[in-house]
């Protein structure tokens, strides 16, 4: 009798150690699982924040000025079909640019300016020219060495974000320098022209639209 209840308490303390190990093995796995997890949600990467949200600032990849509404908003002329050509092509199928077009032709620098790389042009708008007294221009338009001296006074060798134009001095291809300063998305050349539609990218230059022709300083 005394064998037979020892045998029996025996066999009641090995099932509660089985179901305590049982238990504690499930409760293991619970923590380890929660862990991961918790691991896993700290470890994940945070949402994307617009720029806008972040405190305000411009997008520094798009185009912005108030002229930029004028742009076709799809076709050769628009801001992706200029990005697909080099500049002074992408400038061809932009209505407000044909006046410079006209003189990059008659300088016989579009092939120059196409082949370039990684270059920053300010462009005048036609209305830019038509500030200049028509006798004047059609002057210059005619006079070769004076025309490339001015259009190659708006090209700058290198490419120039919206950010170094806030105060910045670039040497141009002209060999002399243009001047820039501003902020947000108000910037002026040289102190007489403004950006009226700036950042627009071409397959080789970025390109600052501009409401008045610059004039290299006399040498």
């Amino acid at each position: 009798m005394y064998t037979t209840n020892r045998i029996r308490r025996v066999a009641l303390v090995s099932a509660a150690a089985a179901v305590l190990a049982v238990t504690a093995s499930a409760c293991s796995d619970s923590g380890s699982d929660k862990s991961n997890a918790a691991n896993t949600t700290t470890a994940a990467p945070p949402p994307a924040s617009s720029s806008s949200a972040a405190g305000g600032t411009t997008n520094a990849s798009a185009p912005f000025g108030p002229a930029c509404a004028g742009v076709p908003k799809d076709g050769e002329g628009s801001f992706d079909g200029m990005a697909k050509d080099p500049v002074a092509t992408a400038a061809s199928h932009n209505p407000a640019l044909s006046t410079l077009v006209t003189a990059v032709t008659k300088a016989g620098l579009v092939d120059t300016l196409n082949s370039a790389s990684n270059i920053t042009v300010f462009a005048p708008t036609n209305d830019a020219f038509a500030k200049i007294p028509k006798a004047d221009l059609d002057k210059v338009l005619n006079d070769k060495a004076t025309l490339t001296k001015i259009l190659t006074y708006h090209v700058v060798g290198q490419p120039i974000t919206p950010n170094q134009l806030a105060s910045g001095t670039f040497p141009t291809l002209e060999k002399q320098s243009v001047t820039t300063k501003g902020s947000g998305e108000s910037y002026m050349v040289n102190d007489t022209a403004n950006v009226v539609c700036g950042n627009v990218k071409t397959a080789n230059a970025n390109v600052y639209i501009i409401d008045t022709v610059l004039m290299p300083p006399a040498a």
